[in-house]
This record gives C-alpha cells, structure tokens and sequence, in this order.
C-alpha cells in the first residue's frame, strides 16, 4: 500500500514539473530586450496669459516672515496649490529605441501638445528628445535623441502572430519604470472607435496608465506592436489590451522620416458590416465583406463609379471579412497607386479599378433633421413626410430621402429605424418622396429580409426589415 502511495505521489510531481516546463520563461527576454525600452516623461508649458497673476491675489504670507524668506514660502503656497502662478503639466508614457543612432517610438497621445519630451533609459540616463514627427491616425510618434551605440529592438513581423501565442509588455504603468507583464493575444484585425486605420492586436496582457508606447515582444524577442489604448470602465486593466502592429508603424516611421509627416491612403466611402440578414436581402451565402452606404462627393470611389449597396470583399487580392479589415488596407497603399477591388453588385460579381487618393483631413459632418406633423402609417410601422428645404440644408442633402416621423410596433421598428431618420433605399429603389416611399413599401415581399439604408445623425447605415406575412 505505501509503495502505492509513493508510486502516486512521485506521478504528481512528474505531471506538475512537466507542466511547469511547458509554461513560457520570459526572464532572458526582460534582460536582453528591456535595456530598450524607455520611460517618457513630458512637459507642458502653462499659457503665458496666465502668468504674473495680481499680487493683491496671491495668499497672504504669515505675520512675522523675514523678508529674505518671502520668495520662499510664496514659492511654496504655489506648489500647495493655494497660490496663483500658474504651474506647468507633466505626462508618462513609455517608449522603446528601433535604432543604435537615437530613433525612438513611442504614442502620439503620450507627446500631444509637448513643449519639452524627455526619454529616460534603463540605465538612467536623461536626454532630451526631438520630435521628428507624429500621426494622430494610428497614435505613432517618432523621436530622436542625440546619442550613439544605444541598444535596440529587433523589428518583428505581427503578421506571423496566432491568436493564443505568448507576448510580453515592459513598460512603465503608473510610473514604475521596467515592469514587465506577459499573457497571450486573444484576437487581432481589431477595428476600434477612432481607430479605423489600424488593425489592432487585443491580447490579455496587463496594460495599465503609463504603459502607452511600449513595446510587444512575441516568444524570439521581437517587437510586433506598441501597446497603445485599454478597455476599461475604471482606468485601470479589465484584460483587454489593444496593440498597434508593427507593420503599420514601420510605414508611418518611413514617412515621417522622408517627409516630416504621414499620409493615408484614401478610397472615399462609409462602410459598415454586412448582418446575416442583409446578406440574405443581397443574395449573398454568407455575411462578409464591407458594405457601401455611402459615396463621398469627389472621392476616388466615385470616379471609380462605386455604388451604395455595392459590397466590397477584395482589395488587391487580399479577402474583407469584415469593414474593418478594408481602412488599414487602403491607408497603407501609396497615394495615387492603382488598386482592385472585388464587389458583390445586386447579385453579381465585378471588378472595380480605382487609384488611391490622399485621405482629407475632415470629413463634413450632417445635422440632425426636425420633425413635422404626424401621418398615418404603413405596413411597415412607420410615418413618413418630406423633406422640407431647411432640412436638406441641414443634412447636406440636395434630394431624395423621406423622414421618419414616427415609428409603431412593427417589422421597422424591430429592425431599429427610429424617429429622425431619413430613409434613402428601400432594397435597389432610391426613394424621391414620401409618395414613392408609400408605393415602394406596398411591392415589399413578404417573409422576406430587404435591405433598407438610412442616414442618421449624419452617418448613412444599412438595416434589414423583415414585412410580416
């Protein structure tokens, strides 16, 4: 029986070191790679308007301060925050060195608006850094210090990285400098809000305050994106990270260099994802691709007489799974350099040419429509009237379109059309007025999904609407 026990005991501590051996030592990569990574601390000067406040508005110095101490204590209410002067705003972040001749990256919301930037190294050095230049679009900032022989990074290849892989962050989160965190990536090609031109890596590392512009190494020690925004509903790390590949960066960073600045390719197109039930409406199998809904006036896309309703599934051979994968594409293409798409067009497959352009700095935005006197509804739910001029005016909106007045129970309101919106096609039919509004919904199929695009607060959005039977 104790023989037994052993023999079961000694099984045990075989699985758990055999276990153990499995998990991923990180402890050469800190030591070889983290004499790269940086702390980057900012200044921001206070406004000059502010300085030199009213000296009948400064705190009052205790009764009895000799007079050689007065600048003293006065220095010292300010610094309490009870005095006037205005005091200047210091920001961390992280960063790490790409070249031996002083070349470092970090985020451009960690140097935004900086009127000094100072990199730190691990081996305490100080220097002050110059901006060579700085994209807000994918939040890259290239800095360079005067020094020689500094020890970098090896550039990494992100495409290669498999959801599950082992990654490690070092960085400076609240600004304890060389930390290091590690976990696996849970999902890439991420598309976020204000980040349509970088397809993000999201791993479960711990990302936290300060750890903006450092570095994701995968397991050979390799840099393959710079940790840049959280997900969180406090501020702090809720195990979701989000990293800017290293390929889109290496091409900001060879812009920057050559020109002082970045520039992202331009198609001139709203998109947004295609649902089951819109795919249903399109004739297509499965639900892929980018939706078109709307063209912008003078943009690459219309020359290449591109249609709302088209729906975009290849870009220079490369297959769109989804209408984030096609921003980071086209941004990365060179300006004016041709390209191909594959579009699904009522059904059928074509090939669309179209060169590259310049992406604006700003696109207009529409206002909201008004709303007027009620009217009876339809089979779909839902009132609508014209369109008076003072509300195409407000919506940029030269013709066709009705507004939704008011919305019942009903296949739209299920399929989420809401008061104010402006109803624009009803599957392939423009619609001009209310009058052809009324005459398109009596032909709908029933028991059938159409697709129906609408504009709201601006932006032009596909719906499908299934007419009850």
């Amino acid at each position: 029986m104790l023989k037994n026990v052993k023999w079961y005991f000694f099984l045990i501590v075989l699985f758990t070191q055999s276990a153990i051996a499995q998990l991923p030592d990180f402890t050469e990569m800190v030591k070889t790679s983290g004499v790269a990574v940086v702390n980057i601390s900012t200044t921001q000067k206070a406004l000059p308007e502010a300085e030199n406040a009213p000296e009948e508005e400064q705190p009052p110095l205790p009764e009895g301060i000799p007079p050689e101490l007065e600048e003293f204590f006065k220095r010292f209410l300010n610094e309490q925050g009870d005095g006037y002067t205005p005091r200047d705003t210091t920001s961390l972040g992280s960063g790490f060195i790409i070249s031996a001749d002083g070349y470092v990256l970090t985020n451009h919301h960690v140097v935004k608006d900086a009127d000094e930037i100072v990199v730190k190294f691990s081996d305490r050095r100080e220097l002050t850094a110059k901006l060579i230049g700085s994209d807000a679009r994918t939040d890259v900032a290239l800095l360079k210090v005067e020094a020689k022989d500094l020890p970098a990074v090896t550039i990494g290849d992100p495409n290669k990285l498999q959801v599950g892989e082992w990654v490690l962050a070092i960085g400076s989160p609240f600004g304890f400098e060389q930390s290091a965190t590690a976990g696996i990536v849970s999902a890439k090609g991420r598309s976020l809000p204000g980040g349509n031109y970088v397809p993000f890596i999201q791993t479960d590392v711990a990302i936290n305050p300060g750890n903006s512009g450092g570095p994701l190494f995968n397991m050979e020690g390799k840099v393959v994106g710079i940790n840049s925004q959280i997900y969180s509903r406090t501020g702090g790390f809720m195990g979701l990270s989000f990293s800017i590949p290293m390929d889109v960066v290496m091409n900001v960073v060879d812009q920057i260099k050559a020109t002082g600045k970045a520039a992202h390719g331009w198609l001139g197109v709203q998109i947004q994802d295609v649902t089951r039930e819109l795919a249903e409406s399109f004739g297509m199998k499965q639900p892929l691709g980018a939706l078109i809904s709307k063209v912008l006036p003078g943009s690459p896309a219309e020359k290449a007489e591109l249609q709302i309703g088209d729906v975009i599934t290849e870009f220079n051979g490369q297959p769109i799974d989804s209408s984030g994968a096609l921003p980071p594409m086209v941004g990365i293409t060179p300006i004016n350099e041709k390209a191909t798409l594959k579009i699904i067009r009522q059904g059928e497959i074509k090939t669309i040419d179209f060169k590259v352009g310049l992406l604006p700095d700003e696109i207009n935005k529409l206002a909201d429509a008004k709303t007027a006197p009620k009217l009876p509804r339809n089979r779909l739910g839902v009132n609508v009237i014209d369109l008076t001029d003072a509300q195409r005016d407000a919506l940029q909106m030269t013709k066709n379109g009705v507004l939704v007045q008011d919305v019942a129970k009903g296949p739209a309101k299920n399929a989420g059309i809401q008061r104010g919106d402006v109803i624009l096609r009803i599957q392939n039919n423009v619609i001009r007025d209310a009058a052809d509004f009324e005459k398109t919904v009596k032909k709908l199929p029933a028991g059938k999904s159409v697709a129906v695009l609408i504009q709201r607060q601006g932006n032009p959005i596909f719906l499908a609407i299934k007419v009850d039977k």
